[in-house]
C-alpha cells in the first residue's frame, strides 16, 4: 500500500494538491461510499424480499438497461453539458434513490429503483470522462484516472466494512441513513470543485457539445465508433461484468463462510483495496507498455488467478486470492480510461459518441453480469460462478490482445458529424 510520503510525492509531481482534480477525487471518494453502501445491501434487500438469486440478478441487471437507454437520450436531456451540470443532476437523483430502495416491496418498485441507479451511475461515468478529457493534459490522462480510481476505490473499500457493521438480522434504516451522510459530504466537495473551476474555462473546454443529428445519423456514428473501438469496448464490457459479479454475489459468497461474523465485508474490501496501490503507479507502467497493452495483459492475468477460487476452502486464503487477482484487474481500469481520454482529446467533436459507446459497453456488462452471476450461482455455487467467469474472460481478453491493431484512430468520427 502506498506510503503517505509516496502519496504526497505523487500529488506534488502532478500538482493534484493545486488542481480541481483533487477536489473531484475527494468528492468521488465520499460518493463511492454512498454508492457502495447501497450496492452492497441491494442483493440482501432483494433476497429478504423473497426473490431467488436468479431473479435478483435479473432485477439488478435492469439498472443497466435503463443506463443504456439513457446513453442514447443524453443529448436529448443535455443539449450542451459539462461535468458541472452532469454531476449536479447525479446528486439530485442520488438524494432520492435510497428512499425508493428502502420502501421497495414489489417487483416494479424495485425496477424503478434500479432505473434510478443505472441513470445516476451513467452520469458519474459521463461526468468523470468529460473532466478527464477536457480538463487534464494528455500525458496525465492515465495518472489522473489512476488518482481518481484510488480515491473512488477507497470509498468502495470502506463501504462494505461499514455495511457489515450496520446490517443486523435484516437490512434496516441505519445503512440508508449512513449513505445520506456520505452523499452530503460528497456534495460539499462538489461545491468546492465548482468554485475551483469557475474561472479560466476556455472555449475548447466547454464540455460535452451535442451535435444536431438525426436519430439515424446518431446510430450510424455509434456503429462507426463501435467498430473503431471494438477491442477496447469489449474489455470495458468484461470489466463491468466482473465488477457486477463481485457486487452481486460477493456478499452472498462472503456469508457462506462460517465464523466471519461482521467481517463478511472483507471479501469485497479485498477486491477494492488493490486499486489504492496500482492507481499511483499505473501512469509509469502505461508510459512504458502502452495503455491498451497494459489493460489487456493485466486483466488476463487477474482472470487466471481468480479462476482458482473454487479450489479454496479457507476464508482467509479466499480473501488473499481475491486480493491478488484484483491487483491485476485494477490495473486495467485506469489504463483503459486513459485510452478513452486520449481518444476524446484526439477527436473532441466526437466526445459524446466516444463516451456513449464506452458507457453503453459498461452498461451492457452490468446487464450481463448480475444475470449471469445469479444463474451460475443457482446452478452451481458462488465460487464456481467466479471460476467460469474468469476462464471465459481470460480466453476472450488474450484473443483480443493478439488480434487488436497497434493504433486506433477516432478522427473519422469527427468528419462524419
Amino acid at each position: 500500500m502506498p506510503t503517505f510520503h509516496h502519496l504526497v510525492k505523487h500529488s506534488n509531481k502532478y500538482g493534484f494538491t493545486n488542481k480541481p482534480i483533487f477536489a473531484l477525487a475527494i468528492m468521488l471518494m465520499f460518493w463511492s461510499v454512498f454508492d457502495g453502501l447501497l450496492t452492497y445491501i441491494t442483493p440482501l434487500v432483494l433476497t429478504e424480499a423473497g426473490f431467488s438469486e436468479t431473479m435478483m440478478g435479473i432485477i439488478i441487471g435492469t439498472s443497466s438497461i435503463a443506463g443504456a437507454a439513457f446513453d442514447f437520450m443524453l443529448c436529448r436531456v443535455f443539449k450542451q453539458a459539462n461535468f458541472r451540470k452532469i454531476f449536479l443532476t447525479l446528486f439530485l437523483i442520488c438524494a432520492f434513490y435510497p428512499i425508493v430502495l428502502w420502501q421497495a416491496k414489489t417487483f416494479w418498485v424495485f425496477i424503478a429503483a434500479m432505473a434510478m441507479w443505472g441513470i445516476y451511475y451513467d452520469l458519474y461515468s459521463f461526468g468523470s470522462l468529460d473532466y478527464l478529457g477536457n480538463y487534464t493534459d494528455k500525458d496525465e490522462h492515465a495518472s489522473s484516472s489512476g488518482a481518481l480510481q484510488v480515491f473512488r476505490s477507497l470509498g468502495y473499500l470502506l463501504a462494505p466494512i461499514l455495511a457489515g457493521f450496520t446490517i443486523g438480522e435484516v437490512v434496516g434504516w441505519k445503512s440508508f441513513a449512513l449513505s445520506w451522510v456520505f452523499l452530503g459530504m460528497a456534495f460539499i466537495f462538489f461545491i468546492i470543485l465548482l468554485k475551483m473551476t469557475k474561472e479560466g474555462v476556455t472555449q475548447e473546454h466547454q464540455g460535452l457539445v451535442c451535435r444536431n443529428l438525426t436519430i439515424k445519423r446518431e446510430l450510424r456514428l455509434w456503429e462507426k465508433a463501435s467498430l473503431l473501438l471494438k477491442p477496447v469496448l469489449i474489455l470495458t464490457l468484461l470489466i463491468s461484468v466482473y465488477d457486477a459479479f463481485f457486487w452481486t454475489i460477493g456478499p452472498l459468497f462472503a456469508e457462506s463462510f462460517k465464523g466471519m461474523d461482521n467481517f463478511e465485508g472483507l471479501f469485497l474490501t479485498a477486491y477494492e483495496l488493490p486499486a489504492l496501490m496500482v492507481g499511483w503507479f499505473i501512469g509509469k507502467v502505461t508510459v512504458r507498455v502502452g495503455k491498451r497493452r497494459t489493460a489487456f495483459a493485466a486483466f488476463g492475468v487477474g482472470s487466471l488467478v481468480l479462476a482458482t477460487l473454487p479450489l479454496i476452502t479457507s476464508p482467509l486464503l479466499a480473501i488473499a486470492t481475491i486480493f491478488v487477482a484484483s491487483i491485476f484487474l485494477s490495473m486495467a481500469i485506469p489504463a483503459i480510461n486513459g485510452a478513452y481520454a486520449d481518444y476524446i482529446e484526439e477527436a473532441p467533436k466526437a466526445e459524446k459518441e466516444i463516451e456513449a459507446v464506452s458507457d453503453f459497453s459498461s452498461n451492457l456488462g452490468y446487464v450481463i453480469g448480475p444475470i449471469a452471476a445469479g444463474i451460475l450461482a443457482d446452478t452451481f455455487s458462488n465460487s464456481i460462478a467466479f471460476s467460469v467467469l474468469s476462464i471465459v474472460g481470460a480466453i476472450i481478453v488474450f484473443t483480443l490482445f493478439r488480434i487488436m491493431p497497434r493504433k486506433i484512430s477516432v478522427r473519422p468520427l469527427e468528419r462524419m458529424g
